[in-house]
């Protein structure tokens, strides 16, 4: 059992929670994931590392109600326990495993929307602490849903705000700050982009023409967090891929957004997820590619 030492809900739907779970913390890095089991008659929910403490054992986790197991999890409080706390999963981020001298002569910008923000935070954070300065831009709808701005502000060395109805930081879609920034002189050598598969997919297009080359996580498409059940298939350039078990980091010039996200609407249901594994056959798994 993982016990819960910390949980709060920090916006509407949206909750933090702090777990002792040292194994996971001794071991992960920023980019990866792990997957819980509130009982042992939930599903398995596959949730992107947002923060870690390897001296005292715990992991952090920022989760938005969206089903019935998230609302199950929603529940719990400090001093409950998950079934199953599994991970580290998936590949860190290439700026944390790449060579640390090349990336500190980087130009990076994140850009992060929504529950997206979560995480960019240990990505930026991990970075702060190897002497590295990364912009950030975060967005949301409203000031309302906005989360963890002062954790970001705390470790990035620009932190740039923006609401779609303008009622907090700069106005408009985080797409408009990055031109904005751009037209005002910034210069950036990479960019990250972690958020709702439309954000990434208009940042894409955006930074294309900037000529900026971007990563995207395909976290939000991950279902099973093993690559067995096929949801996370994607198109990469010409190859398939699985966002749990070849990413969930991805060249985001690479991926063919319009495809994954009508598969995805279509993975919802039963019905569809039978009509895509009688149609992509072997190639609808990922891990066992068999099973």
């Amino acid at each position: 059992m993982y016990t819960i030492l910390k949980a709060e809900e920090l916006t509407a739907n949206i909750f933090l929670m702090v777990v002792k779970a040292p194994r996971v913390a001794k071991s992960c890095l920023p980019g990866q994931f792990v997957i819980v089991r509130t009982d042992e008659e939930s599903e398995r929910i596959p949730l992107t590392i947002c923060d870690y403490d390897r001296e005292e054992g715990t992991i952090t986790i920022v989760f938005q109600v969206v089903g019935a197991g998230t609302l199950l999890m929603s529940k719990l409080k400090k001093g409950d326990a998950f079934h199953d706390f599994v991970g580290p999963l998936g590949k860190p981020s290439e700026l944390i495993t790449d060579d640390i001298e090349i990336t500190k002569k980087k130009r990076i910008v994140f850009i992060a929307g929504g529950v997206g923000t979560a995480p960019v935070y240990p990505q930026v954070k991990w970075l702060k602490e190897h002497g590295i300065n990364a912009d950030v831009i975060v967005g949301a709808k409203s000031k309302d849903i906005l989360i963890l701005e002062k954790e970001m502000e705390a470790v990035a060395g620009n932190l740039y705000v923006t609401t779609d109805d303008g009622s907090y930081g700069r106005s408009g879609m985080v797409t408009k700050c990055l031109q904005d920034l751009v037209d005002e002189g910034k210069q950036y050598d990479v960019c990250v982009a972690i958020g709702p598969m439309i954000m990434m997919k208009f940042v894409c297009k955006l930074t294309k023409e900037l000529n900026l080359p971007t990563v995207v996580s395909m976290n939000p498409i991950m279902v099973d967090g093993t690559g067995m059940c096929g949801a996370c298939r994607l198109s990469v350039g010409d190859k398939i891929k699985f966002a749990c078990v070849d990413g969930p980091e991805f060249d985001g010039h690479l991926i063919n957004f319009d495809e994954a996200m009508k598969r995805q609407a279509i993975y919802k249901t039963a019905e569809g997820e039978a009509y895509l594994a009688a149609k992509e056959g072997k190639t609808h798994h990922g891990g066992c590619a068999n099973c």
